[in-house]
């Protein structure tokens, strides 16, 4: 091949490697936007119908705190299913395992919408209820690593934190679309339609996303890099084979055994992003739209939170790109801080009940929170080793979900319901500072190989 023809070659090559890597970034996003639709239509339904359809004869403080613990078996799922899906993640490729996951979320919440209540079947109902939220959190458990790690593995080193960012944008993706099907919903029929029948709509649309979904996931390629990987994987089996070496352990007990403290660290991490993400987009709409807390409509609350979310998009793809060129661990930290100051902000501004001071108030906390939650995907991918960075991160991520996030609504209403709200604001700091110092212990990681590391 001659001097001249090198440079075209070469930029084929690159043209398609962007191509390729594109292709990987929008079906990441796509997955798991459905994927947090469906997981998110549950937190919103949780403040505003669950109470009363499962819980009717509850008082209303009592029926939104068990309606929120109902929320929280979702959670308490979750590192349950980052084992599951972990094991075979690591084990048999990171997309066939992220389908599987959309399809178990597409799954449970038909069955979600298709509930009867309370008045049709008694207990049975909130039961059968937190069942498939369970049902859900093992999904959602699953779903993150798979996609997480499809983007980051085939990612350029130097850009691995903002394509990351991609998979990340799927949760407040989720959240707009949940919130827009409600507000459709709500805008389209009587407030007696809605609660017996119009919010099960959002729910059984999920099917729809879900078909939509999994074609995309079935018929998008692994990238160069990540075949890479499985041939590394057959490489090594038969070569233990060869060798009657004893089969490795799984996993998940692998990862434990290697990275116990990097799981731990990482989980302290994620629970400042957890605590306040699910108090700006599920309590936020039990307080804004109470009497004694905000006093606006279900709807506008809706919006406010809907309008942030989208703003969180942006902080979390600038968070992210600036940690590519900077490092991952300041601006996570910064994150961290800002967050934990927005809080004690965002319920004097909400308590105006006028719409674009609560809008201030939320987008304060969900942009500060996008610049922990952007870069996280490239700062857990680069915390593991390849063999076991499906389960080593997943594990992370989960146990960070189940203690922040699993219980953050309930406490919420507790610590509001029994003390002062400026309470759930200082909780909400804490948290925060538990991150600052998680972070704080682990190691940057922004130029580090994924590639035989230790």
């Amino acid at each position: 091949m001659s001097n001249q023809e090198q440079p075209t070659a070469s930029s084929d090559d690159e043209t398609q490697l962007r191509s390729n890597m594109r292709r990987v970034a929008l079906t990441a996003l796509a997955g798991t936007s459905i994927e947090w639709y469906d997981f998110f239509l549950y937190a919103t339904a949780a403040a505003l119908v669950f109470p009363a359809a499962f819980f009717p004869e509850s008082t209303p403080t009592m029926g939104l705190i068990l309606s929120f613990g109902t929320f929280a078996f979702g959670f308490i799922a979750r590192p349950v299913g980052g084992i599951i899906f972990g094991h075979f993640g690591d084990r048999i490729g990171r997309k066939k395992t992220l389908v599987i996951a959309l399809m178990i979320m597409g799954v449970a919440s038909t069955l979600i919408g298709l509930m009867p209540t309370y008045a049709a079947i008694g207990v049975a109902a909130p039961v059968l209820l937190t069942v498939l939220r369970f049902v859900q959190g093992l999904a959602i458990g699953g779903q993150w690593g798979g996609a997480m790690l499809l983007v980051t593995e085939s990612a350029p080193s130097d850009q691995r934190g903002y394509y990351g960012a991609y998979a990340q944008a799927g949760a407040p993706v989720g959240v707009i679309l949940a919130n827009l099907a409600f507000i459709i919903i709500s805008a389209l029929v009587s407030e007696e339609f809605f609660q017996a029948w119009g919010w099960r709509i959002p729910f059984l649309s999920s099917v729809i996303l879900i078909a939509i979904s999994m074609y995309v996931q079935l018929h998008v390629e692994d990238t160069d890099a990540f075949k890479e990987l499985e041939a590394l994987r057959e490489k090594r089996l038969t070569e233990s084979q060869a060798n009657d070496e004893p089969i490795r352990r799984s996993p998940v007990l692998e990862a434990i055994a290697k990275y116990p403290k990097r799981i731990m660290l990482a989980a302290g991490a994620f629970i400042s992003v957890q605590v306040n993400f699910y108090i700006l987009i599920s309590f936020i709409l039990a307080y804004g739209s109470d009497a004694n807390g905000g006093g606006m409509t279900r709807d506008t609350v809706l919006v406010a939170v809907l309008i942030a979310s989208a703003l969180q998009i942006v902080a979390q793809f600038w968070a992210s790109a600036y940690s590519d060129r900077h490092g991952r661990r300041g601006v996570f930290m910064l994150g961290a801080a800002l967050t934990g100051v927005a809080a004690f902000a965002l319920f004097p501004l909400v308590s105006t009940g006028n719409f674009w001071l609560s809008v201030l108030g939320i987008s304060m906390g969900l942009c500060f929170l996008g610049m922990m939650y952007g870069p996280q995907a490239a700062f857990f991918t680069e915390l593991f080793s390849t063999e076991v960075r499906y389960s080593g991160a997943s594990l992370g991520y989960q146990l960070g979900a189940i203690i922040g996030g699993a219980f953050a609504p309930t406490i919420a209403t507790i610590l509001w319901a029994e003390y002062s709200i400026v309470w759930v604001s200082a909780y909400m700091a804490l948290a925060s500072l538990i991150s600052i110092i998680s972070v704080g212990f682990l190691a940057e990681t922004f130029k580090t190989s994924l590639t035989g590391k230790d």
